[in-house]
């Protein structure tokens, strides 16, 4: 089991929200009073959690001077899943495939916000690579605002290994290079997909582009020709739930 804290309102109250049997103990500032904050406090103690009541000095170490908002949880993180979990997943889908695959992304803020928009748009799952890579942090489920418990997070050794296995279960793999000839909007997602995009500022590794069965890009019309990999992957994502829901 692996504790960490969590602070801060928003943060608190989705894992109160999505996650209240992991929450562990609690402190809250003995100064602070306000409605959102008298809301997680009774939500603590309809699970039979009693705050520790502290002075702001001790919050400010507890959140490692981050913005706490008088609260500070500590909680079982959600972990990584394995290879053979994913295997199992795939293997028991019912429905079309729909994975969002990660090469190499390594800012906690990015994993976090792709849980978020991954959780909104009906993937079934995010791949990550097991090195040079973030796995589930503080900071991710803090951005993912309760997306780490709701999306299976599958770690994986060989990500190449990996994605012809998926091709072997009848995915397509589609990546995301900004040398793609076709765009993103002339692609047909609604078929069974898991959709790679690589790290910040590097894109996808060669052995991870030789598996991609297609490569789509977003059109770029200013002076800059990428975009943060947690913004690209908010639109393609949301670009196959259209195609999806059409």
């Amino acid at each position: 089991m692996k504790l960490s804290k969590l602070y801060g309102l928003h943060s608190v109250q989705a894992a109160l929200d999505y996650s209240p049997n992991k929450i562990h103990k609690a402190w809250v500032d003995t100064q602070r009073q306000d409605k959102r904050l008298s809301k997680a406090l009774e939500d603590l103690l309809d699970l039979g959690i009693e705050p520790e009541k502290v002075d702001r000095k001790k919050l400010d170490r507890l959140a490692e001077n981050n913005n706490h908002q008088g609260i500070v949880i500590e909680v079982e993180m959600p972990g990584e899943l394995s290879e053979s979990d994913l295997k199992a997943a795939v293997e028991n889908l019912s429905g079309t495939a729909f994975f969002l695959v990660l090469d190499n992304v390594q800012d906690p803020h990015n994993l976090g916000a792709c849980l978020r928009t991954a959780d909104a748009t009906g993937v079934h799952g995010i791949i990550i690579t097991k090195d040079n890579a973030t796995g589930i942090t503080p900071t991710v489920c803090k951005v993912a605002s309760g997306a780490a418990e709701t999306i299976p997070v599958y770690q994986v050794t060989n990500l190449a290994r990996t994605l012809r296995w998926l091709k072997d279960q009848g995915l397509w793999i589609f990546g995301a290079a900004g040398e793609a000839e076709q765009t993103i909007y002339q692609a047909d997602l609604t078929v069974p997909l898991a959709l790679v995009l690589g790290a910040e500022g590097k894109g996808m590794r060669r052995l991870t582009r030789e598996q991609c069965d297609v490569l789509v890009k977003l059109p770029m019309l200013g002076k800059v020709d990428s975009l943060n990999v947690s913004v690209a992957t908010g639109v393609l994502l949301y670009e196959a739930l259209r195609q999806r829901c059409g």
